[in-house]
């Protein structure tokens, strides 16, 4: 048994793809046309992290109910947590890249943390190895 896809609703789905691609480097692993239950277009655009199992299904939102969760599908928690093995290189080039990290990077006894946004305003913890005393000073 394994989880195979969670769902992220999203505005549009070019944006979100450009954001998990280029900006993140996750995988686009498919980018399909499909239909929703009722027969209207949409497609079914998948990305994952390099290497993973699970990945994230990109759905574009469909009627008031969905356009309102967009950004806040956990209530304002953060809801996705992306571990990385080197933190420092991870921020700074998502920093570069314009993703707004809402907290500082911190040390906890799990790993570096910081927590950012994704393009639809869901919170995201980048998580890291943790930084040993003294490192930071390197």
């Amino acid at each position: 048994m394994r989880l195979e896809l969670i769902t992220i609703v999203v505005a549009e789905y070019d944006p979100a793809i450009e954001f998990f691609v280029r900006v993140l480097g996750f995988d686009l692993v498919e980018d399909s046309p499909s239909s929703t239950n009722d027969g209207r277009p949409k497609r079914w655009v998948v990305v994952r992290p390099p290497g993973a199992v699970t990945g994230i299904l990109l759905a574009r939102a469909d009627g008031e109910a969905q356009r309102a969760v967009v950004g806040d599908q956990v209530a304002g928690r953060v809801g996705f947590f992306l571990r990385v093995e080197d933190f420092g290189d991870a921020h700074r080039r998502m920093t570069s890249a314009g993703v707004e990290f809402v907290t500082e990077p911190r040390n906890e006894p799990y790993g570096q943390l910081a927590v950012f946004l994704d393009i639809a305003g869901n919170r995201w913890d980048l998580l890291g190895p943790r930084e040993e005393p003294g490192e930071e000073e390197r």
